[in-house]
């Protein structure tokens, strides 16, 4: 049984952001109850409707016949129920006919929905994204064609921009967009690993496609941004005749069964450009930030779900006498499954804290413009993206540990959340990919500005537990404060790098994006036992789980960080 963690998420917006959080962000008709409100809703239907149907999707897979793909059974009624509740549009902005909660809140909703079923949700997770690129880049005839479909759940979104001979590298990209002289273009090419590229949930399927068209330069600079739908938009505002789109096969894959990952064949097909011509990267970036945000989250929803499942066997699971405890203990009390249970919920509680934080800084840089927090959710989403979806894996990994030889059987449903979890930190930009663009794009090109200025905002955001007299909060700011001063040193040192040999400091690239990681959760940590402490005099039992996290975080996980700087001092070793 998964149990959403809808009294963490209590705790977090009651005591750790507050009520006036919601309020600051022009939100004032919110506050913690409505979203424990909205929450249980989301819980409601991540319990019922979609955790049911995870181990069906997982079996039975989603499968291709004569051209056609069918999901696999309840999958067509759940989705249905799940637009008729209006959860699709639920984060979008109310102006083209969504939600319009802020990314604060959707944040948490979508922890609950992947924990339930990671390759439903990953269907309307990009449909999102594709919403958002559609919205900022796509005239307003693009935008009154397909947003109210989209936004209903009436017609789903993807993302086409890996072909065969382009992964990572989409300067390579050969798919070509001519001119049919009616403001149409004429889309032409192969693209793979499409995620939901078709499906029976919908009527239609609105692909955002990149493509170069005949006068574009070589490189990424050529790359021009196209909707190309299954179906042309009827007058009525329907579906009219197919558009020249073929799946050519579904890929077999490690895990998310369920998710359809298509190879899409364009012959032909009708498209129309989306934004300027050339700057198709940028229009798509807009969906990669949204969907790097969305798979991270993925991340922390597999991460819990697997830990979940990991505490109840081990609380009920006798084996071997466990040392100081009465004959028929279960194996949690074993030292080291207890060890590996709270690595587990320690950095699930960080990174649940952590989405939070970026849901924040997102929130004010859309809604007040905040240049402050533009740069540190600009700084924070690859780190977000790489650290929860690494984690995933370890946590579903140690998961499987737990259950010791039952965790490799399939039965047990351990292995599912493996599974799944492996594709994440490949998904949008590997973890290389985002640790080079915390590196260049970041700590390089502004010259460790935003990472001075996120280490002296959790500095200072930590200055209460300095005056604190409880052990724990005395043991978390001290490690906090030496894994800072050793953050500082190690963003001297790499700069250092970067003129000296650019390869040696992107040798390093990854462990910094895990030591900002670490420090990050450590952050959370502390504003979490400071909110406890001040919260209840008389610490609850929510309270003392609380305490035990965040002093094995900084421990075992926080303490990482120096023999991380150690590496990256080395740079790269021929």
């Amino acid at each position: 049984m998964y149990r959403p963690p809808i009294d963490d998420y209590d705790f977090l917006y009651t005591h750790v952001f507050g009520d006036e959080l919601l309020h600051t962000l022009g939100y004032s008709e919110l506050d913690a109850a409505d979203v424990h409100d909205i929450l249980t809703t989301a819980a409601d239907f991540a319990v019922q409707v979609m955790h049911p149907l995870n181990a069906v999707g997982d079996r039975v897979g989603s499968v291709l016949a004569e051209g056609v793909v069918t999901t696999p059974p309840g999958y067509v009624k759940a989705y249905r129920s799940f637009t008729e509740a209006g959860w699709v549009g639920f984060g979008l902005d109310s102006e083209i006919g969504g939600g319009g909660v802020p990314l604060v809140v959707y944040n948490a909703v979508s922890e609950l929905w992947t924990a339930a079923n990671t390759a439903f949700s990953l269907c309307w997770g990009l449909s999102t994204a594709a919403i958002t690129a559609l919205q900022t880049a796509g005239s307003e005839e693009l935008r009154a064609t397909y947003l109210p479909k989209m936004v209903s759940g009436e017609w789903t979104g993807t993302m086409n921009l890996t072909e065969p001979q382009s992964g990572t590298d989409l300067a390579a990209i050969r798919t070509t967009a001519r001119p049919n002289g009616d403001g149409t273009w004429s889309v032409c090419g192969q693209k793979i690993f499409i995620t939901w590229g078709d499906h029976d949930l919908t009527e239609n399927i609105v692909h955002l496609v990149l493509a170069r068209t005949p006068d574009a330069p070589e490189g990424l600079a050529g790359l021009s941004l196209f909707v190309v739908p299954k179906f042309l938009p009827s007058r009525d505002g329907g579906v009219g005749e197919r558009n020249r789109v073929t799946t050519l096969a579904l890929e077999h894959k490690l895990g998310i069964h369920a998710s359809p990952t298509c190879v899409l064949e364009y012959d032909d097909a009708v498209g129309h450009l989306v934004g300027q011509r050339h700057f198709g990267l940028m229009a798509m970036f807009v969906m990669m930030n949204n969907t790097r945000i969305g798979v991270g989250l993925q991340g922390l929803g597999v991460a819990d779900r697997a830990y979940q499942q990991a505490r109840d066997y081990a609380e009920q699971r006798v084996q071997g006498r466990v040392l100081g405890r009465p004959s028929g203990a279960p194996i949690a009390e074993h030292p080291d499954v207890a060890r590996l249970l709270l690595s587990m919920s320690s950095s699930i509680s960080a990174m649940r804290a952590f989405s939070l934080q970026l849901g924040e800084w997102c929130d004010r840089w859309r809604r007040d413009d905040s240049q402050q927090a533009a740069q540190l959710a600009e700084f924070f989403v690859p780190v977000m993206k790489a650290w929860f979806t690494e984690e995933s894996v370890r946590i579903a990994s140690d998961a499987i540990q737990v259950h010791g030889g039952m965790g490799f059987i399939e039965e047990t449903g351990a292995a599912q959340y493996y599974r799944d979890a492996r594709i994440l930190p490949i998904y949008e930009g590997t973890t290389g990919i985002q640790s080079n663009d915390l590196l260049g794009r970041k700590v390089i090109r502004d010259k460790g500005a935003t990472t001075a200025l996120a280490l002296e905002l959790i500095t200072s955001d930590s200055a209460s537990l300095r005056q604190s007299q409880h052990p724990v909060a005395r043991r978390t700011v001290e490690r906090l404060d030496r894994a800072i001063v050793c953050a500082r040193d190690t963003t001297r040192r790499l700069l250092e790098l970067a003129v000296n040999d650019r390869r040696d400091a992107y040798a390093g690239s990854v462990n910094y994006l895990t030591m900002m990681a670490l420090i990050a959760g450590a952050w959370m940590h502390a504003r979490i036992i400071s909110a406890a402490l001040l919260a209840h005099p008389e610490p609850t039992e929510d309270d003392l789980r609380r305490l035990r996290e965040a002093d094995f975080y900084g421990a075992h996980h926080l303490s990482r960080v120096h023999s991380l700087a150690e590496a990256i001092r080395e740079g790269e070793i021929e």
